[in-house]
């Protein structure tokens, strides 16, 4: 009998990609739970019931003041203490877009301590308009490195869809960059189709050093600008009839399926 992993997949006013994000985490045999953000509030959701936590894209609140900020606000303020322990637990976290917008405001990315006001939480880089000054909606490529329980075994180029205006990330400094490279916590960049360096309009956003996702020190944490779970199936390709090989699963299936995997292996 296989283990059953309970997904989180949070949402509040303006997600819109918790549905997808969903369905992939079902396909991967996980059993996925939409989850409006006030029932944790008013405490009938236990964030400890589940095994991972996943903030779809969309645009919470509608991305008043800054992207993602209202919503980063309310999880450090309101339940920082719960995600600590969760992820102190050994469990997984996945911010998607708007979600990953708001793991990097809230602090929980990159997750590096701040030396000078000596917290661990503290916000270190942020996620800001893009470059090209307008909503960027086009495929990207991503060259994959870095420490990641999420994208342990993944191709080397992969091929998602990006749909954002705010997704230019910027470190607080080159001690940060720096760090985050040092601690190979770089997972995805921007790239040409053979894996080269990335311009516009191949880096859609101009972030620092071709950023498209990061994950934590414990790579438990994984956050990108870029949509897996638009390419979960081979058919979702936009020139799938034209290529070669045939599957049934796109490039983000494996980030869900390794998720979930990971998951199953730690429950007794």
């Amino acid at each position: 009998m296989r283990k059953k992993v309970k997904v989180m997949v949070l949402r509040t006013a303006g997600t819109n990609c918790d549905q997808e994000t969903a369905f992939a985490f079902q396909s991967a045999g996980a059993i996925p739970e939409l989850v409006h953000i006030n029932k944790l509030f008013k405490g009938s959701t236990k964030l400890r019931n589940y095994q991972i936590l996943a903030l779809p894209g969309g645009f919470t609140y509608g991305d008043d003041i800054a992207a993602g900020r209202i919503l980063a606000n309310e999880l450090r303020i309101k339940l920082g203490k719960d995600i600590r322990q969760f992820i102190k637990d050994g469990k997984l976290i996945i911010g998607i877009c708007n979600g990953f917008q708001v793991l990097v405001k809230a602090g929980i990315l990159p997750g590096i301590v701040n030396k000078k006001e000596k917290k661990g939480s503290a916000q270190t880089a942020t996620l800001m308009i893009n470059d090209s000054g307008k909503f960027e909606d086009r495929w990207t490529y991503l060259r994959t490195a870095g420490r990641c329980i999420w994208t342990e075994g993944i191709d080397p180029v992969v091929y998602f869809p990006v749909a954002h205006g705010e997704g230019k990330f910027v470190p607080q400094n080159e001690e940060v960059l720096n760090e985050l490279k040092n601690n190979q916590q770089i997972v995805f960049r921007y790239c040409s189709s053979n894996g080269g360096t990335a311009g516009y309009p191949l880096n859609p956003n101009g972030s620092i050093d071709d950023i498209a996702g990061i994950t934590d020190p414990t790579g438990q944490v994984l956050g990108l600008m870029p949509h897996p779970e638009r390419h979960l199936l081979f058919t979702q390709h936009p020139r799938w009839t034209r290529l070669n090989k045939k599957a049934k699963y796109g490039h983000g299936a494996k980030i869900f399926i390794n998720g979930v995997n990971y998951i199953r292996g730690t429950i007794k």
